[in-house]
């Protein structure tokens, strides 16, 4: 069974707040930017933008420009389909 992308946001949600990050989840809708990710979470003066999409999702496009966007600006924007895809990147 396919696990849901709320499941997942909340896993790394909670994971990323017990490793020491502040985490601000992003509601969707009228006035928010377009494409925003749905976390965006600061540790030691790094800021990292977090898209969560369930197996087999994909960014839509203005997702995919806010990704570059970020990143075009140095930032660091990762999305991740599994709480431990995440748990790997972060633990490395």
């Amino acid at each position: 069974m396919r696990e849901k992308e709320g499941d997942i946001l909340k896993q790394c949600r909670d994971y990323l707040r017990y490793r020491g990050w502040f985490v601000i989840r992003i509601q969707q809708g009228l006035g928010c930017h377009k494409g925003i990710s749905d976390l965006i979470c600061v540790k030691s003066g790094k800021v990292l933008f977090l898209e969560i999409k369930a197996t087999g999702g994909k960014l839509s496009p203005h997702q995919v420009k806010f990704c570059a966007d970020v990143r075009g600006h140095g930032g660091i924007y990762i999305w991740v389909s599994s709480f431990d895809e995440l748990k790997n990147l972060i633990d490395y």
